[in-house]
């Protein structure tokens, strides 16, 4: 007696046609499957990079905007860096003009009204850290004073003996060096 887990050739050739075929199909259902993803991945991509080239050519847009405001404020910085000099002399230019106007004053009227124009003037150089440089009895320093002439002296050598013109800093940097006479040892 055959057992019934026993199968004929016919029916184990077709058995095995049916597992080749039935093989053949999932292989076929999932590279169907693998061509759908990897279309669906290709779109995604396309998008992101469609995304990404709008990202970079926004932050581009920005770059050049941000690149030509800066030049503006630049070209403004410049061409009004000395405003507030400006407004503030005024004040001092308004002084001598109101002396001017005057008919009838004396000299000492006039004394008086340069002595506090030149007060007013030198409150605008504090007011915008402009500082004397009068040199006198200090040592001789080139990055301040220029030396005009040097003369014979009792004091020491490179003392500054008298100060010709007065010099003048901004921020500790030198606008116009002091013009010294400077000492020099007798022979």
């Amino acid at each position: 007696m055959k057992s019934k887990y026993f199968m004929s050739k016919s029916q184990k050739k077709t058995t095995t046609q049916l597992n080749q075929e039935d093989k053949q199909k999932n292989i076929d259902a999932q590279e169907l499957s693998n061509e759908n993803e990897q279309t669906e991945s290709l779109d995604d991509l396309k998008a992101k990079i469609a995304e990404l080239e709008g990202a970079v050519l926004y932050a581009k847009a920005e770059t050049e905007n941000f690149r030509k405001r800066s030049i503006d404020e630049m070209d403004k910085a410049r061409k009004y860096a000395i405003e507030n000099f400006a407004s503030e002399i005024l004040l001092v230019k308004d002084s001598f003009d109101a002396a001017l106007m005057v008919d009838e004053s004396s000299l000492e009227n006039y004394k008086e009204g340069i002595e506090l124009t030149s007060k007013q003037l030198t409150s605008v150089f504090e007011k915008l850290n402009i500082q004397e440089v009068n040199p006198k009895g200090e040592i001789f320093d080139p990055n301040f004073h220029e030396a005009m002439t040097m003369v014979e002296s009792d004091q020491d050598a490179n003392t500054i003996i008298s100060v010709m013109q007065k010099g003048y800093t901004l921020n500790d940097r030198v606008l116009r060096p002091a013009l010294v006479t400077v000492a020099k040892e007798k022979n």
